[in-house]
């Protein structure tokens, strides 16, 4: 931030800036707290309280004397510094992606970098757009299969990864129509076009044993996932059925490998 002084952020806001940054699981320890109080020059008045609270409290008293927001903001930078994370970069993005909702009220966003740039404020976080762009940031980076976005476009807006999984599978059987003409779907499918001795979809040359082996390896995976994955989305109602991000994630990276693998058979 420059030398400018910022307007007092108000405490509905302060509130959820702190426990995202003194969060349990991801948040700023106590004795982190502690220190970087002290970096900002923000009195520690309540270090005994639990961790959000305790900082809630510190920024409050701080903000009510000084009639800024310099010091808290310079608090965040220095609580979500990169260089904080090395070796945990998907800890870094999660908490900054935390951090940038709350600080979208004030019209602010927390880049890689560790520096703020200014954005048109939010009056209402729209958690579908937000999340979307997150996840398929996460994607990206995977080098997930361009098949996945075009059959989950719609899904990641909401970040449903319930259907999301559902509609990536549907992708998979799309492809194996769509490449051999047949109209059969998962087991049926599977067989008919990977058939050994007279498939419709070959992964090799399938000349020896370890191909041939190869061929059935990869055609159980198919029906594997149809079973797990596709079948169970069909039939079980989704609160039944909880996905969360990372078996989502997983799950996207077995359907790109799978997509890969489909693109460059014979």
């Amino acid at each position: 931030m420059n030398k400018k002084l910022a307007p007092p952020i108000k405490s509905e806001i302060l509130e959820m800036i702190c426990k995202v940054i003194a969060d349990t699981n991801k948040g700023l320890t106590g004795s982190e707290i502690e220190k970087k109080l002290s970096d900002c020059k923000i009195p520690d008045i309540n270090p005994l309280m639990t961790k959000w609270k305790r900082l809630y409290n510190a920024f409050v008293e701080w903000q009510n004397e000084k009639q800024h927001s310099n010091n808290i903001l310079s608090f965040i930078q220095k609580s979500i510094n990169p260089a904080r994370f090395i070796g945990r970069k998907e800890e870094f993005e999660d908490l900054r992606y935390e951090i940038n909702k709350v600080l979208s009220f004030i019209g602010l966003e927390l880049k890689e970098t560790g520096r703020y740039t200014p954005i048109k404020k939010s009056r209402t976080i729209d958690d579908a757009e937000k999340r979307a762009s997150r996840l398929k940031d996460k994607l990206k980076e995977r080098n997930t299969h361009s098949d996945i976005f075009k059959y989950c476009k719609a899904e990641l807006l909401a970040e449903n990864y319930f259907h999301s999984v559902f509609e990536a599978a549907k992708s998979v059987a799309d492809k194996i129509r769509l490449k051999t003409g047949l109209t059969e779907d998962g087991s049926k499918l599977i067989d008919k076009a990977f058939s050994v001795n007279n498939p419709m979809i070959k992964i090799n040359d399938l000349q020896s044993e370890t191909e041939k082996s190869e061929h059935k390896g990869f055609a159980n995976l198919l029906k594997g996932m149809f079973g797990m994955f596709r079948n169970t989305t069909a039939h079980a109602p989704k609160i039944k059925w909880e996905i969360n991000e990372s078996d989502a994630m997983d799950m996207f990276s077995l359907i790109s490998l799978i997509h890969r693998r489909l693109d460059n058979s014979k």
